[in-house]
């Protein structure tokens, strides 16, 4: 009889796994071992432009935007790894609506990218995805916020807690909705079940694209009120605001 093969060391196996069964980049399609290509991540992620630390708007220079200072929101701080635009917003359809749940893991890696690279940042005890209502979670079969916090909290080495907020009514989608009916459609749509777990705590919200902000400002207040010392959003894309 043969003798059997040595077996392969741990940290050679992602490796050779790539080296076997090459993907292809996400945006080019070019064969490789990662997602993104590295002209892609060097062009769409190489460098990253500054931003309000609050709610991330794209601004000249790393300052507290002119919305913040003068109404500032219920979250501290927000972090992105990109904005909401082509090539990326594809990206972002396909989780969301095809089920492309590998895209989730490319996302908290850049995040996780993201956050590493922002002065000052600090890392939240908790990570909670912006939970989906009942109707909206059984149509589409997942909650792309969880699939994105999941992958997100084994790099920061932070706890997720799925059912740290709950939705307590569905509500229209937001990017349906104009903005002067979005704060109303969002309005008393979340709910804390136990305040323990949030009081003197630091949140991090997990959200696949931020857009007006209604909704990450709406649950990070009811964190507020029931305790929570510091709120952070975690957003894969943020859609510019021009109004």
């Amino acid at each position: 009889m043969a003798p059997a093969p040595p077996a392969v060391p741990a940290r050679l196996l992602p490796r050779l796994l790539s080296t076997l069964l090459p993907s292809a980049c996400v945006l080019c399609g070019t064969l490789g071992g990662d997602a993104l290509c590295p002209p892609c991540r060097a062009q769409f992620f190489g460098a990253r432009e500054p931003r309000c630390p609050v709610c991330a708007e794209p601004v000249p220079a790393v300052a507290i935007c002119g919305r913040c200072l003068t109404r500032r929101p219920a979250y501290d701080a927000t972090v992105a790894a990109a904005s909401y635009a082509m090539p990326l917003d594809r990206l972002v359809l396909e989780l969301k609506f095809a089920g492309r749940l590998a895209h989730a893991r490319l996302f908290a890696e850049l995040l996780a990218e993201a956050a590493s690279a922002t002065p000052g940042f600090v890392v939240p005890a908790l990570l909670c995805p912006v939970p989906l209502g009942p109707g909206r979670l059984a149509e589409r079969g997942f909650n792309q916020a969880l699939e994105i916090a999941r992958p997100l909290g084994r790099l920061l080495h932070v706890a997720v807690a799925p059912r740290l907020a709950q939705r307590v009514q569905d509500t229209a989608a937001q990017s349906k909705l104009r903005k002067a009916h979005r704060r109303a459609n969002i309005a008393h749509a979340f709910a804390i079940p136990d305040r323990a777990l949030v009081e003197g705590r630091h949140i991090g919200i997990v959200d696949d694209v931020m857009s007006s902000g209604q909704t990450l400002g709406e649950l990070a207040a009811v964190f507020k009120r029931h305790g929570a010392a510091r709120v952070t959003n975690f957003v894969f894309a943020r859609t510019p605001l021009y109004e």
